[in-house]
């Protein structure tokens, strides 16, 4: 596996692992991969920083090991820079449809792969 694809698939795993239950419950887990740094423009249109995201994440949608369940299609990503990758995808939580971009970032090999920026937005019904 080439350096890209490796960074590449380090990043899609740290985006899969975030839209795990047990992961969104948990603070402790969703803070190993968010970065302190972390920014999020939700598909409400809010801004959320790290602190708020890890606050509000187990009562977030997806959160629950008794409820819906993201699955997520067409993800793939791109190496924009040593250490960046950009992560996009579809998800669908419900009948809610989503467009997702995600920015992870690996600053050193402590810290590991994790999200520094993330933007969603809401596909409205009928719309391909």
């Amino acid at each position: 596996m080439s350096d890209e694809s490796a960074q590449v698939a380090a990043a899609i795993a740290g985006e899969l692992r975030l839209l795990d239950p047990e992961v969104r419950a948990s603070r402790e887990l969703a803070g190993e991969l968010l970065d302190p740094e972390f920014a999020e423009v939700g598909a409400s249109g809010r801004r959320y920083t790290y602190e708020q995201c890890l606050a509000g994440l187990p009562d977030r949608a997806g959160a629950s090991q008794d409820g819906p369940r993201y699955e997520t299609s067409g993800m793939t990503g791109v190496v924009l820079a040593p250490g960046l990758v950009q992560v996009t995808f579809e998800a669908r939580l419900g009948d809610r449809r989503s467009r997702h971009s995600s920015l992870w970032r690996r600053r050193d090999e402590q810290s590991g792969w994790r999200m520094y920026h993330h933007h969603a937005t809401v596909v409205p019904p009928g719309v391909e």
